[in-house]
């Protein structure tokens, strides 16, 4: 019976997650704009993730992870691109790289937390 609790809780907040990761996804892309980055396109899907902002940044093409948090007992947004994220926009990345061979491309994180923003770039090394 917890277990039930606990997934229709999960299944419950589902669209309150998603309400709340397009919030942040449009803050970063506001925050992009306002820092001179040109914005290519958002939520690129590939059959093994999904790119939540392309960008660029002068002369690079720029996967941009978006994670957004509200309140306390997560942890710090940034921190929630784990190891096997990590390797996801790994592969994101050499999938991009197929559309723009001649450029450079790096991996940034832009974390939210509680509306303050946090942009690491080149966050995700190695493709």
């Amino acid at each position: 019976m917890v277990f039930f609790f606990v997934c229709y809780n999960w299944c419950m907040n589902r669209k309150e997650n998603k309400k709340t990761g397009n919030w942040g996804e449009d803050l970063a892309t506001k925050y992009l704009l306002e820092n001179k980055y040109g914005i290519i396109d958002r939520n690129i899907n590939y059959p093994f993730g999904e790119i939540d902002i392309l960008a660029r940044d002068r002369k690079t093409i720029v996967i941009v992870e978006v994670k957004t948090v509200w309140g306390s007992g997560f942890g710090k947004a940034v921190d929630l691109v784990r190891r096997k994220k990590a390797d996801k926009l790994r592969l994101l990345a050499k999938a991009t790289e197929k559309d723009y061979p001649n450029e450079n491309i790096r991996i940034d994180v832009i974390g939210i937390d509680s509306g303050i923003i946090t942009h690491i770039k080149n966050a995700v090394e190695g493709k």
